[in-house]
């Protein structure tokens, strides 16, 4: 019965799903794992960055990337779903700051991309989008960190601690052995690399990893010397 409901993208299954929906969240099931964690002093975002090729060069493409200087976005799913979602948060967030001559605020920014992934599941002639992504950002004026999750459903969330991709199961269930409320970032970098350690395959390096944190000095990307250092102290 659900296979007759299964290519329209905008009529509800007897079950009332949109079986569109349960395709794209198929496809970030099966994208690499991520994993994102706030401490108490900043947010700290990991992922697997899957080497396809001895010879493939990809020191210009990174999977996570800024969109303000505050705040940075990683994914799990379809690479080139994530770019044009991307690419639309940095317009939203520079429009808003054209308007108020301000940074926008994570929650509004979080608000405004979940919209767009939101059309997306109710137009004809489109698919949702297949990823989910993990949005961290640092607020200036309450001097705190947040975390959102968005889905290709338009639904976000915010987390303490959470895991995307596959295997995303047993890194749930390892960061709610792990997350503590008084976590700082150093430990949370930590605690990120041993999550990903869960589900990884083969051995972890600081090419086929990216770490990425947000604190009150704004959102970067960690150097692969950096990486090697967190490495060397968690084995």
């Amino acid at each position: 019965m659900t296979e007759r409901y299964s290519f329209s993208l905008t009529t509800f299954s007897p079950s009332g799903k949109l079986v569109q929906i349960e395709y794209a969240l198929a496809a970030v099931s099966a994208g690499a794992p991520s994993v994102g964690i706030k401490a108490v002093n900043g947010v700290v975002l990991a992922t697997e960055k899957k080497q396809k090729s001895l010879l493939y060069d990809d020191q210009s493409i990174h999977k996570i990337d800024y969109i303000t200087k505050n705040i940075g976005m990683v994914y799990s799913g379809m690479g080139p779903d994530y770019r044009v979602l991307l690419t639309r948060a940095r317009k939203l967030a520079q429009s808003y700051y054209l308007t108020y001559q301000e940074q926008i605020p994570t929650a509004q920014l979080v608000q405004r991309v979940a919209t767009v992934m939101q059309e997306f599941t109710q137009s004809g002639g489109v698919r949702p989008f297949g990823v989910s992504l993990l949005m961290a950002g640092w607020d200036d004026f309450e001097e705190k960190p947040y975390l959102y999750q968005c889905d290709p459903s338009g639904a976000y969330f915010a987390w303490k601690a959470t895991a995307m991709g596959k295997n995303h199961i047993n890194g749930k269930t390892f960061l709610e052995k792990r997350y503590s409320e008084k976590l700082e970032l150093e430990d949370a970098v930590h605690t990120a690399i041993l999550t990903l350690k869960e589900s990884f395959e083969g051995q972890m390096t600081e090419d086929n990893i990216e770490i990425g944190i947000c604190n009150h000095d704004g959102f970067r990307r960690l150097t692969t010397s950096e990486v090697k250092d967190y490495l060397a102290s968690v084995s």
